[in-house]
């Protein structure tokens, strides 16, 4: 699927920009959807000696949508098409990758 038909089809279900606390809401959603991703995580790490063969990746792809639902409404709340959030960032990687900075920390690398 194309990433700004996704955007499209996802705004659909999306509130309206002008609710109250919105961008907030879309944030703490974003980051409730990312945790969801990580305590599925730790619990494979904790339960399955760090099997991630043993994780369930039907229920991945579903948090990994919530995930990507809540990115493509804020990045809308912005006026960003995903789809330039998406080709930037692959810019900034193979920019970083071609310097060799792949590796380490820090935005501006």
């Amino acid at each position: 699927m194309d990433m700004n038909a996704y955007q499209q089809a996802a705004l659909r279900t999306a509130g309206s920009k002008g609710t109250p606390n919105e961008v907030f809401h879309l944030l703490l959603g974003l980051v409730g959807e990312t945790g969801e991703i990580a305590e599925k995580a730790k619990k494979i790490i904790r339960d399955h000696d760090s099997d991630f063969a043993q994780w369930d990746l039907d229920d991945l792809a579903k948090e990994l949508g919530d995930t990507l639902w809540y990115l493509a409404v804020l990045a809308d709340h912005f006026g960003l098409p995903l789809a330039d959030v998406a080709e930037l960032n692959i810019k900034k990687l193979a920019d970083r990758q071609q310097r060799d900075a792949i590796g380490g920390s820090g935005d501006n690398r």
